[in-house]
């Protein structure tokens, strides 16, 4: 008779943050210097920039546009898909790239937004995916409301939070990958783990913090992800 609790898949939980994407090429706003060293973040990543100034907005997203779409998944987002063998694997990130979904990730949570979405800014449930990287002033919704970014805004709600919370609670494994651990409330989900669940923290700073009962890995991702997936799956 086969022991039907055997069978079942563990649940790992994997939150990753801008440290997986950066080997990609994925550079933060405070890197791509040129015209955005006159702003600061919240002039372009804000409601009150959207309804100030909605053209140098879409100017901002759609030069992070077309950066994404000339880079590529790395060999840790490559490595994670092999999980999916031996577990049923959750990625709950922070960034708004698809380059997990580019590897081949199946079960991915946005906690900021996507980068190749859009949606009115009326409507927050009227959402699609652009097509190309480029979004202008006059393109429109179904609903006839100018198209805005699918990003979680500075000020703005972060509506899947307690989604990926419900996910870290049922963790039997917790992977941390490329994250200071800094941002709120995604910082905070590392605490919604239970204490049985194993945890590990992989980040080139990872030995410099304070986080009794969770394996420090402290190395980049690329080098980091494929070593500790090895592990797991043996």
């Amino acid at each position: 008779m086969v022991n039907f609790l055997s069978s079942v898949m563990k649940k790992l939980i994997i939150l990753t943050g801008a440290g997986v994407s950066a080997e990609s090429g994925i550079i933060t706003f405070r890197e791509m210097g040129g015209l955005w060293d006159k702003y600061s973040i919240e002039e372009v990543a804000s409601p009150q920039a959207w309804k100030k100034n909605p053209q140098l907005v879409l100017d901002f997203y759609n030069t992070r546009r077309k950066q994404l779409l000339d880079s590529q998944p790395n060999a840790a987002h490559r490595a994670l898909v092999d999980l999916e063998r031996k577990y049923e694997v959750h990625i709950v990130t922070q960034n708004v790239d698809d380059l997990h979904e580019r590897a081949g990730s199946t079960k991915v949570l946005h906690l900021h937004g996507e980068l190749m979405k859009v949606r009115s800014e009326k409507n927050e449930k009227l959402i699609s995916t652009l097509n190309g990287w480029e979004l202008k002033l006059g393109d429109k919704a179904e609903d006839g409301e100018q198209l805005r970014p699918h990003i979680v805004w500075f000020g703005e709600a972060v509506p899947m939070i307690n989604n990926a919370a419900k996910l870290v609670k049922s963790a039997d494994i917790m992977i941390i990958i490329g994250t200071s651990l800094s941002v709120y409330p995604a910082a905070g989900l590392l605490f919604e783990a239970s204490k049985s669940c194993l945890k590990y923290y992989i980040d080139p700073i990872a030995e410099t913090q304070f986080l009794p009962g969770i394996e420090l890995i402290s190395k980049k991702a690329t080098e980091g992800v494929p070593h500790l997936v090895e592990q797991l799956l043996k």
